[in-house]
């Protein structure tokens, strides 16, 4: 891979399926991946991700949303850019724009792999991307069921790659025609905020996403979502501590859950230790706090709640 790459532009359902790429391509060399959100960031969180390894093993940094980077931040990437280490893969993602322009140009003197994501106005191009979208869900569809799907929903491509991916998981295998997108429009299946959890905490971020969406846009409270994601990690939590000789009967009286619910947390512990369970309860606190009225965007709150219980911080 590339030593830099720039998502550049507004339209986030393009930047979020090129993200998702490159976060698969990393993660096929084996690379240690981290997630920065700009705004967040404080002087030296930068600095510190983009420190060379004492392992010199393959490693990627994604730096979300640049624009919104602070000013005390931005001497350490340009640091960084005079001196890149050859074991880091930096994926910088831009809204475009006039806000912080002086950075973007700095990084694309560096000739990085720029991958455009302009908003899409042309039909056309709608139908090329739901089929390119089908297709990375290893999924064909016929021209009439991208085209009623893009007359439909065509408007908001974000809904539409929520849409795509929820009826490349329910359609059954062989070639999505139109019959199975009415199907789709006549009873949209509801995504619940337990969907949302399970992707989430099986570190599946692209899926956890597009359950947010879907259960969003299918009426689910933001609220009870937190809530679903909170009452996961509590029974990881519980789980961790029984010995897991025990059978899962004999444990549900004790720890006040359903056998099922135990084997379920068990085969999710395997990827989660217990200062991961407690950052991410820290997450989702913040979280649930901010979709109260503690954000002005509870939708962004959430995703970026969701993309660091994912990565397990």
């Amino acid at each position: 891979m590339n030593s830099f790459y720039l998502i550049l532009g507004s339209e986030a359902a393009l930047s979020d399926r090129a993200l998702t790429k490159l976060t698969a391509q990393l993660k096929d060399e084996k690379c240690e991946i981290s997630t920065l959100f700009a705004a967040d960031a404080i002087v030296g969180d930068i600095a510190d991700a983009l420190a060379p390894s004492l392992f010199s093993e393959r490693r990627g940094l994604i730096i979300r949303d640049l624009q919104d980077l602070p000013e005390d931040s931005k001497d350490e990437v340009t640091r960084y850019l005079d001196s890149p280490d050859p074991t880091m893969t930096v994926v910088f993602v831009h809204k475009g724009g006039v806000k912080g322009k002086a950075l973007l140009d700095a990084i694309k003197k560096l000739k990085p792999e720029i991958i455009a994501c302009e908003p899409i106005k042309k039909e056309a191009e709608k139908e090329e991307f739901v089929r390119n979208l089908f297709l990375d869900l290893k999924r064909k569809a016929t021209p009439g069921a991208i085209t009623a799907l893009v007359g439909a929903l065509g408007n908001d491509l974000r809904e539409l790659q929520s849409a795509i991916g929820q009826i490349a998981a329910d359609a059954p295998s062989g070639t999505i025609d139109e019959v199975m997108i009415d199907k789709f429009h006549q009873g949209r299946v509801e995504t619940t905020g337990f969907d949302v959890a399970d992707a989430t905490l099986d570190g599946n971020l692209p899926a956890a996403l597009i359950a947010l969406r879907s259960a969003l846009e299918t009426g689910t409270d933001p609220v009870m979502i937190t809530s679903a994601i909170a009452s996961s990690l509590r029974s990881l939590a519980k789980v961790s501590g029984a010995n897991r000789a025990v059978k899962s009967f004999e444990l549900a009286g004790q720890l006040g859950m359903a056998p099922w619910q135990i084997d379920k947390a068990r085969r999710q512990l395997n990827r989660w230790t217990p200062a991961q369970i407690a950052d991410a309860v820290g997450a989702i606190a913040l979280a649930d706090a901010q979709v109260k009225g503690a954000a002005s965007d509870p939708i962004y709150a959430l995703e970026k709640a969701l993309t660091r219980i994912a990565q397990k911080g």
